[in-house]
């Protein structure tokens, strides 16, 4: 089965403008879009309030990513058809994490924490997959 959305067109900046519309929604502030060498859109960056302040989120969409598993399950497809298919992936998924939190099944920082930004400039994944944070433990 191919990958979700993988029909869609739906512009890019469309679907950018309901993420965007969906974080506000629930408390982002400052949203920026972050661009690559091409002028196109590689992640948006947004603050949110949390708990223990205020936190910058970087949420990007892996273009090359969808790109390779299209062409992996012989789906014809450009790069802008990537680009629209990996940002239309995105806003499902915060929409489907939107719920979560409307439910009060968890709070905001939970849902992005592996896309918060230290300051060094790196997401709390980065950091881990860079070995420059250890999870001790686990399951025995």
């Amino acid at each position: 089965m191919p990958l979700l959305n993988y029909t869609t067109k739906v512009n890019v900046y469309t679907t950018i403008g309901e993420i965007q519309a969906q974080l506000v929604s629930h408390g982002a502030k400052r949203i920026m879009q972050d661009y690559d060498n091409k002028g196109h859109i590689s992640a948006l960056t947004f603050q949110i309030d949390t708990p223990a302040g205020l936190r910058v989120i970087r949420l990007p969409a892996n273009v090359d990513a969808v790109s390779k598993v299209l062409a992996k399950q012989k789906v014809k497809c450009d790069r802008e058809q990537a680009e629209r298919v990996a940002w239309r992936i995105v806003k499902d998924w915060v929409e489907a994490q939107m719920a979560i939190l409307e439910s009060e099944m968890v709070q905001i920082d939970e849902i992005f924490l592996p896309y918060m930004v230290n300051n060094s400039g790196q997401t709390l994944f980065q950091a881990y997959r860079n070995n420059q944070i250890l999870l001790e433990g686990g399951c025995q």
